[in-house]
């Protein structure tokens, strides 16, 4: 009765935490002897789409439009009399965009349009932010195939995938926001496929630390989607369809259109491929993997103060484990007088994993004037993985299946008034899990079956409160506080974990400062962040008593918390923008993951203590010659942990001294770029280097602690025949060059970095 009280209370208040894919303009308007211009014609046109504002000047010459989405934009005003003055700026989520407009005086018969100078990034927040659009989606590598990440690996510093799964900044714990509220999913190490299909975004907003009290706690990486939504088309279609070496096919068909009052956009797509997760070996054995999913945008402006924003998801993925062949390998036997012993045996394995996940997202955005807007945003969100083995899998055949089910809502204000910008809300889910894990013992133990289930819940309450004040344009202040309560209930009975009840005050302050004329902007950041852990793991007294003949035990998870200190400088010039930071995150309860022997399955733990420091930066190009553009994206990180496991299966283990964590990798470098070329066609590159990741066995068969550096080339050429009609033909690892990237035990044991992948792609469009 409580927790359903406690679900019908947060339905009932549909509230969440405030993240949203809106932005604000405003400025002023001047005509040439710098007096206020009332009833200027302010337009605000998005650069990839057909979305457009029109507002007016008051009479102080000033305008506001808080509801403006992540994206790129024009702004012109215009007057009787006065020539136009377009700008061109990028707009993130929860920015404050201020312009000026110093008209000059029109002569007859003649257009004089004055163009200022862009708005290269945001000066007001002190988050590094990498925006990426679709253009650049559809251009790079392998980034819009269904369960790429590449428009994230590519683009963004101390990004990477490793074991089969994103990492950025060192660690593993990251959030996905469609339409600007969370996809809240608090498992580790569960679903290995991805969370939405690159060709269903129009803008990825990344952001990676230093975040304002009002956006939430994942410290390592923020994924705000800002998905299609039929602006971009009338009555158009767009069929996709790929096809290359290990039988793979990936399919996407999509519709969308609008009117004035409103759009909508639908896909649905499927994949398959012989070579889904990263292999243990060079060969590709036993890992095919084939996905169906679709996707919904819904928008409706039901009159100028009030729009409702409806966005749904839905993915079901199956993914075979890979396994090691060769019985004289290292990770499956010893190697006779080299005194190496078995690693991780995975040639008896047949294991496969089923994945869904299904997402409903429902927002109204109301204007109560132009400098208050509020949002109210419930939302659903199921997912759920299935690891299964055949019964006969040596030397274990293990089960673990999840399903999650989270529901809750969002609420917030934002206020920009004066020289402030002030945001409020409260954010708040319930979520129920089932959870079941059992293992057959096929090694001659003579262990008994194990066979454990769990219905564990858990709610959580967090309040925000933050604030921008800039008291002179080159200087902004922030501040803010984030109040968090976390609660568990309803476990078996007989589990021997205590339920967590947590409640942290996480302050949060930051200020940027811009250089008058020379327009650097210098940031620094100082906040602490509380993340809720998984729901307990399986824990029944059967597997209890096995882990303990095998000298580890279950012990309660508890959230983790990070206290981050960051500094960092944006330098645009002539169009060119580099961005640099550096940043110290001091972790205690660092989530991470472990499994029981030689079982694939792997279990949420937390270490008492991690530190992660890195100095990263990012360049991103204008447009050359009218024709190419480069970006590069570098991170030099060292992530490390030390003491004790304090929550989830532990083995005791000590770790008095900081040791690099199994996905530390010191050096990653992304260098890209694309060139339009003659003949509407193109061409696009990215070279990655990797300078190791850690060495799980130093010395079997690799000395040092990290394994082989790596680099890879991948490569793009397309051409378009009329508007309707475009080819591509895409190389993935051009030169083959394959290297063991990590050696720690996930899904089926090692792995090694994909091989070279060929595939062609036909883009067709059409109208209905």
């Amino acid at each position: 009765m409580r927790s359903a009280r406690v679900l019908c209370g947060i339905l009932l208040l549909a509230v969440v935490c405030y993240a949203t894919i809106f932005g604000t303009i405003r400025g002023l308007v001047h005509d040439p002897h710098h007096r206020p211009v009332q009833g200027a014609e302010i337009t605000i046109r998005s650069t990839t789409s057909q979305w457009t504002r029109t507002i007016q000047s008051n009479e102080r010459g000033e305008f506001q439009l808080d509801t403006v989405p992540v994206g790129s934009y024009q702004v012109s005003a215009s007057a009787q009399g006065f020539a136009a003055a377009p700008q061109n700026m990028v707009l993130t989520s929860g920015s404050v965009i201020n312009l000026h407009f110093q008209f000059a005086v029109a002569p007859a018969n003649a257009s004089i349009t004055v163009t200022g100078t862009p708005e290269i990034a945001p000066t007001d927040t002190a988050t590094p932010i990498t925006l990426v659009d679709r253009a650049a989606i559809e251009r790079t590598p392998g980034a819009n195939l269904t369960n790429s990440l590449a428009m994230i690996t590519d683009y963004v510093p101390g990004a990477y995938f490793t074991h089969d799964m994103l990492h950025m900044r060192g660690g593993h714990q990251t959030l996905w926001l469609l339409d600007g509220v969370p996809v809240i999913n608090t498992a580790i190490a569960v679903n290995v496929g991805p969370q939405f299909d690159p060709n269903d975004i129009d803008y990825l907003e990344v952001n990676r630390g230093s975040y304002g009290a009002e956006f939430g706690d994942r410290t390592y990486g923020v994924f705000n989607v800002v998905p299609r939504t039929g602006f971009e088309r009338n009555n158009e279609g767009e069929l996709l369809l790929s096809a290359g070496n290990f039988h793979q096919t990936d399919v996407d068909l999509s519709f969308g259109s609008h009117t004035k009052r409103f759009a909508y956009y639908v896909s649905v797509n499927g994949n398959r491929s012989d070579l889904g997760l990263q292999p243990p070996v060079p060969q590709v054995v036993h890992d095919a993997e084939n996905g169906v999913g679709g996707f919904a945008s819904l928008i409706f402006n039901a009159n100028p103060t009030n729009q409702l924003r409806l966005a749904t998801s839905l993915r079901r993925d199956y993914y075979q484990i890979p396994y090691d062949p060769n019985p004289n390998d290292i990770e499956n036997g010893s190697i006779p007088d080299n005194g190496f012993s078995p690693q991780f045996p995975s040639i008896g394995l047949r294991d496969g994993q089923h994945e869904s996940d299904i997402g409903v997202t429902f927002s109204w955005v109301h204007n109560f004037n132009s400098q208050l807007l509020m949002t109210i945003s419930p939302f659903y969100h199921y997912n759920r993985g299935d690891y299964d083995s055949r019964p006969d899998d040596a030397p274990v055949a293990t089960t673990q299946h999840r399903g999650s089910t989270y529901a809750g809502g969002q609420a917030s204000f934002s206020a920009n008034f004066a020289r402030n910008s002030l945001q409020a809300g409260f954010f708040s889910f319930y979520q129920q899990d089932n959870q079941l894990f059992g293992a057959i013992f096929n090694d001659g133990s003579g262990n008994p079956p194990l066979l454990d289930s769990e219905s564990p819940s858990a709610n959580q309450e967090t309040f925000f409160i933050d604030d921008k004040f800039t008291p002179i344009p080159w200087l902004t202040l922030i501040a803010g506080m984030r109040p968090t309560r976390f609660s568990e209930g309803n476990f078996s009975t007989g589990s021997t974990v205590t339920p967590v009840n947590e409640s942290y005050i996480n302050p949060r302050v930051g200020a940027t400062f811009t250089v008058p004329h020379l327009r650097w902007t210098f940031r620094a950041f100082y906040g602490r962040y509380y993340q809720a852990p998984p729901l307990v793991s399986v824990s029944g007294p059967a597997l209890v008593n096995f882990a303990q003949g095998q000298g580890l035990s279950f012990i309660s998870l508890h959230g983790e918390r990070d206290e981050e200190h960051q500094f960092g400088v944006i330098i645009p010039f002539r169009g060119w923008v580099l961005d640099a930071d550096t940043f110290r995150t001091n972790v205690a309860n660092f989530l991470d993951h472990n499994n029981i022997g030689d079982s694939t399955i792997f279990f949420p733990i937390t270490v008492s203590q991690a530190l992660i420091r890195a100095w990263e930066l990012t360049l991103r190009s204008p447009l050359i010659a009218r024709r190419g553009r480069i970006h590069l994206a570098y991170s030099n990180q060292i992530a490390e942990g030390s003491g004790t496991i304090t929550g989830g299966l532990t083995d005791f283990t000590v770790f008095p001294q900081l040791s690099p964590l199994d996905h530390d990798q010191r050096n990653t470098l992304n260098v890209g770029g694309d060139v339009s070329l003659p003949w509407s066609s193109f061409a696009s590159t990215n070279v990655y280097y990797g300078s190791g990741f850690s060495n799980g066995f130093p010395g079997q068969p690799y000395p040092g602690d990290y394994l082989p550096a790596h680099t890879t080339f991948d490569l793009s050429l397309g051409k378009s025949f009329g508007e309707r009609f475009s080819l591509s033909l895409t190389a993935l690892n051009v030169t083959n060059r394959r290297v063991e990237l990590d050696n720690s035990l996930t899904f089926g044991g090692f792995h090694w970095n994909y091989p070279r992948q060929i595939y062609a792609q036909i883009r067709y469009k059409f109208h209905y």
